[in-house]
């Protein structure tokens, strides 16, 4: 738990670094997509599935906690697909995704 705390201090930490600074306007943080999380849904089981994972910056509406059905999940390379298609790639193909990541949009 100690760890777990450390860590999420480090990440405001980065989050709160990145919004003092600014560039042609906008916070460095808006400039920046930061992916935070990890490779097992559950540690103790060793499942790879519905993943906690935090998903900051790059001009997408945030402050927001998205969850999905736990049975018709969808891949977790359709966050990239959303993310590359915010970088005006064009492209709906990331690994095996589906799609984009429904329920986050552009701020």
């Amino acid at each position: 738990k100690r760890i777990d705390e450390e860590h999420m201090k480090l990440l405001d930490e980065l989050f709160s670094g990145l919004k003092e600074f600014e560039e042609e306007g906008e916070s460095l943080l808006e400039r920046t997509m930061i992916v935070y999380g990890t490779n097992l849904g559950n540690a103790h089981a060793h499942t790879t599935t519905n993943l906690p994972t935090i998903f900051a910056g790059g001009g997408f509406k945030h402050g927001q906690h998205l969850a999905f059905d736990t049975e018709r999940n969808y891949p977790l390379p359709n966050l990239f697909v959303s993310m590359l298609q915010r970088m005006e790639i064009e492209t709906d193909k990331f690994a095996s995704a589906t799609g984009t990541m429904r329920g986050l949009e552009f701020a």
